[in-house]
């Protein structure tokens, strides 16, 4: 028997929290034989996903083993895939630290994912990872790499960042140039198929092109991911709202782990990491105070009948409205 600290998440319905995992996988919350802990511990036809939170720092060694614990608890709740946000690795207090910590796909870093994937039998999303580049032996550049690793320890896809955050916002303390070290990603990547459905890969400031979403929603991507290191500012206005559309607009579940916190002295995280249906409604959420973890069902009937009744990507005029049409600002 193993039994966890308690952590708090949201269903659609009601706020549950959960306070032991037990070697049987059942969810127990307060309240005691109430509908909703007999929804939630019964067995069910639809796979469930884990939506992560953790608050990385320079320290690589204790951020895997934060993250460890947090794919053994996904386990134990009887999901078969887990999301980790971007810079779950870590997250350095400089650009010197963080070229300095970076590793290629060969590295101890993502060895010990592979062998964690393998031993626990959980696929893992380990979003923006700082892959070393192809001329690191000359130029000292990186791409932020989301990689898919299946429960048999094999790297599946890695999607590489294409849209990079430069950002100044003046008066409301954001100031990033991640393209200063960063090399944008060439190209998006087919979506992946996985216990939970077809994953379209994304990282983080992706989420504000939905050029992107719309382009894996038509190669069928059925869940979208956006493993994020939003800033305060910028969580508070845009995270939720933005999630929810590319939800919307594409009929796609959506999987948004995040980092939360502060890093270190000069950065911190929103948190709020979100699991959104293809309707809109948020059905697992980790609020923005500290790391934790939220399981939901990834039920592909209701995605299916929200294309069904609402058939928007039919409805699509591309060719006589948009194509040809490049913007003059």
């Amino acid at each position: 028997m193993r039994i966890y600290c308690c952590r708090t998440f949201w269903t659609k319905t009601r706020r549950i929290s959960w306070c032991k995992f037990w070697s049987t996988s059942i969810l127990h919350r307060r309240g005691a034989g109430s509908e909703g802990e007999r929804r939630m511990s019964s067995p069910s036809s639809n796979p469930i996903a884990a939506l992560c939170q953790v608050t990385s720092t320079p320290d690589k060694e204790a951020n895997f083993s934060s993250c460890q614990r947090l794919v053994e608890q996904a386990r134990e709740g009887g999901a078969c895939m887990a999301f980790l946000p971007e810079g779950f690795d870590f997250i350095g207090s400089s650009r010197e630290e963080t070229l300095q910590l970076s590793e290629t796909l060969e590295g101890e870093t993502i060895q010990r994912y592979t062998r964690l994937a393998r031993q626990s039998g959980v696929w893992l999303s380990l979003g923006g990872f700082h892959e070393r580049g192809p001329d690191w032996e000359s130029d000292r550049r990186i791409y932020n790499s989301h990689v898919i690793i299946n429960d048999q320890g094999c790297i599946v896809s890695v999607y590489r960042k294409c849209h990079l955050f430069d950002v100044e916002l003046t008066g409301r303390g954001v100031s990033l140039k991640e393209s200063a070290f960063t090399i944008p990603g060439p190209q998006i990547v087919p979506p992946v198929p996985t216990p939970i459905g077809k994953v379209g890969l994304a990282v983080c400031y992706d989420l504000r092109f939905p050029e992107l979403s719309l382009a894996l929603m038509r190669q069928g991507a059925e869940i979208l991911t956006y493993p994020s290191a939003f800033t305060m500012a910028t969580g508070a206005a845009h995270w939720e709202v933005l999630l929810r559309a590319r939800a919307i607009e594409t009929q796609c579940f959506v999987v948004a782990a995040a980092q939360v916190g502060r890093h270190h002295q000069s950065r911190a995280s929103f948190g709020h990491a979100l699991l959104v249906d293809p309707w809109g409604e948020v059905i697992g959420r980790c609020g923005g105070e500290e790391p934790g973890l939220a399981l939901a069902e990834i039920d592909m009937e209701k995605l299916k009948s929200v294309r069904r009744d609402m058939p928007v990507q039919t409805h699509r005029r591309e060719a006589q409205l948009y194509q040809g049409h490049t913007s003059t600002h």
